[in-house]
């Protein structure tokens, strides 16, 4: 009975070192699975995009393009229009004093095989980056500093130099990041509705 008892003493002890045998082995080899493994990568670090100035787009058959912005300040001066058929020219000040006058120029490219139809294209508002809209100035009231001959929306030829498209505004001396909407009709794009975009404008 006594050796009985011994023995069986003996193998608790062995399976009490076997398990703490085993329990090691399974602590060393979760370590060195852990230190086996590949660090977390780095977050990056946060990054602003920038977006970069489009001065080109193309609707459908209408190609536009930026040609020019040209700050005119707060008066057109007589000596600098354009349109001599009328002889009572004069300065024209602007009415608010935080307002300027900016002139632009897109042009406009018919790159499909058909001629469109006149009115199918259109130069629109000056958009700012506080989605602010300026509305093009009445033709009539600043007619001597624009082209005598309104080529806007104008019938375009296959494939034809650009056509000028000049447009007057009165825009917020506050404002800046200046765009421009450019506008193709439905019968034009190809997706079967009118379609604009923003064109950036570079104002000297």
């Amino acid at each position: 009975m006594f050796k009985f008892n011994k023995q069986s003493g003996q193998a608790s002890k062995l399976l009490l070192v076997l398990a703490v045998v085993v329990l090691f082995a399974v602590i060393i080899t979760f370590l060195v699975l852990k230190m086996a493994e590949k660090p977390p990568a780095p977050k990056p670090p946060d990054v602003t995009t920038i977006p970069i100035p489009v001065y080109e787009k193309q609707i459908g058959d209408i190609y536009f393009v930026f040609e020019s912005s040209i700050d005119k300040g707060g008066v057109l001066k007589a000596s600098e229009a354009i349109n001599t058929q009328y002889s009572s020219q004069k300065d024209l000040v602007i009415s608010n004093l935080g307002a300027k006058f900016i002139q632009v120029t897109i042009g406009a490219k018919n790159v499909g095989t058909m001629n469109t139809d006149k009115g199918s294209w259109e130069i629109e508002n000056i958009v700012d980056s506080k989605n602010r809209e300026f509305v093009p100035s009445t033709r009539a009231n600043v007619k001597e500093w624009l082209p005598v001959q309104d080529l806007c929306g104008t019938l375009l030829k296959p494939a034809f130099d650009p056509t000028p498209c000049t447009q007057m505004y009165e825009v917020s001396k506050e404002s800046t990041g200046l765009k421009v909407r450019v506008m193709a009709k439905k019968n034009v794009t190809g997706s079967g509705k009118d379609e604009s975009f923003l064109i950036d404008l570079i104002v000297k």
